[in-house]
């Protein structure tokens, strides 16, 4: 007689692969979904949590599929070994935004001027759902900002206010920057100015001295909107983005301030939703500057 040997099957090994691919699927779904603005960012975190437990339940399973394949040569070896692979993203992409929740400031907020931050033309109003935050940035998160990103600096460059707004406008669209409301931009166009020095004396000159004493005026004030006015010299230019892969949403103020003969430029950036931005709003507003420093490269101030 002939004896036949069946070989028993790993049900934890195919449960392992369902759970790992159902995960993957889902993850994939919800970054497309978030990315292309279908999916609100509270309810892709949740979704992406809830696929990473899924993954999470993959892992012991494959675990024990593999065991029972090496103790009594059970069916499922291919499955656990699957349910590991489509498991591994979720798990990724989940432990790489608890390292940087752990490792950066609880910050959502950031800004190169710690006193007296950009003010928001357009107050960015979202609803927080499952990630509420503090309504209000306090003098805390500003030190908190500043012990863990002490180079983030505003910028003062020996450039007049149109040369930089302009510079600071191109840096912004090259940037993926979606540009918004803007206030006192009539103060960075040309007939703003003060007028420019001229090397030729001026005619009706005589002994050296005018006959006629010029009478300085005052810089033009433009005319603006009420509600619009902004100090004398000062633009604010908002804007928002959103990350390349994620699709995290960002609000973004940009000042320019002209002092005597220089331009101080301060950016503020914010996350959309949540409490903490995992050290993107820092990285965005670095990136901007750095990219504005390349474009207005030899008239930086010391």
């Amino acid at each position: 007689m002939t004896i036949r040997y069946v070989r028993p099957v790993s049900h934890a090994a195919r449960f392992a692969e369902r759970f790992g691919f159902v995960a993957l699927v889902m993850l994939v779904v919800v970054f497309l979904l978030h990315r292309f603005g279908q999916l609100a960012t509270p309810d892709a975190v949740a979704l992406v949590l809830f696929a990473a437990v899924l993954a999470a339940l993959a892992v012991p399973l494959a675990l024990v599929g593999l065991v029972r394949l090496w103790q009594v040569g059970a069916l499922g070896g291919v499955a656990a070994v699957k349910g590991l692979l489509f498991a591994a993203l979720p798990l990724a992409v989940v432990a790489l935004g608890a390292e940087r929740y752990v490792t950066r400031p609880m910050l959502y907020d950031v800004s190169t001027d710690l006193i007296d931050a950009p003010a928001w033309i357009d107050t960015p109003a979202a609803p927080q759902r499952l990630l509420p935050r503090p309504a209000i940035v306090t003098p805390t998160d500003r030190e908190a900002q500043l012990i863990a990103y002490p180079g983030l600096t505003g910028r003062r460059y020996e450039g007049a206010l149109d040369r930089v707004y302009e510079a600071a406008l191109k840096v912004a669209k090259t940037s993926g920057f979606s540009l918004g409301a803007s206030r006192g931009k009539e103060y960075a166009m040309p007939e703003f100015l003060p007028p420019q020095k001229e090397d030729e004396a001026a005619p009706g000159l005589a002994g050296g001295l005018p006959q006629v004493i010029p009478v300085p005026l005052p810089r033009p004030t433009p005319e603006l909107g009420a509600g619009e006015v902004e100090p004398s010299g000062t633009v604010r230019i908002q804007a928002e983005t959103r990350t390349l892969l994620l699709g995290l949403r960002f609000d973004i103020m940009i000042r320019l301030r002209e002092e005597a003969e220089t331009t101080l430029v301060d950016i503020r950036v914010a996350s959309r939703y949540g409490p903490h931005d995992l050290g993107l709003s820092a990285a965005i507003a670095e990136a901007y500057l750095h990219a504005l420093d390349a474009e207005l490269l030899g008239i930086a101030a010391d």
